[in-house]
């Protein structure tokens, strides 16, 4: 399992707001119901088979280019452990129960 962080910027649009394109995004995610999603305001982080998300990613940047969009810009990050499998909450938890309470 690979949990994957996703940012895509549309280019060019003439606007500085992107929140549109974002929802459009999260709509394909929506479609893949196997994969894990968490919104973040700068990424969108996806848990679930690698092949399956870079399909998604592949799909979300068709449906961006369907709205008009002409350029994209993307980063995307992979953790592909194969050794252990660890959710994103398995993740987060790691570093709750490390932190002071308060």
């Amino acid at each position: 399992m690979a949990i994957v962080a996703v940012s895509i910027a549309p280019l060019g649009t003439g606007s500085t707001g992107v929140s549109q394109y974002v929802a459009e995004a999260e709509k394909v995610l929506a479609r893949h119901p196997s994969l894990q999603v968490r919104l973040d305001p700068m990424f969108s982080n996806i848990e679930g088979d690698l092949l399956e998300i870079l399909t998604a990613i592949q799909e979300m940047h068709e449906a961006l280019v369907k709205m008009g969009v002409k350029r994209l810009s993307t980063v995307i990050k992979i953790d592909d452990r194969r050794d252990e499998s660890h959710s994103m909450a398995e993740k987060i938890a790691a570093v709750e129960e490390k932190l002071p309470l308060g």
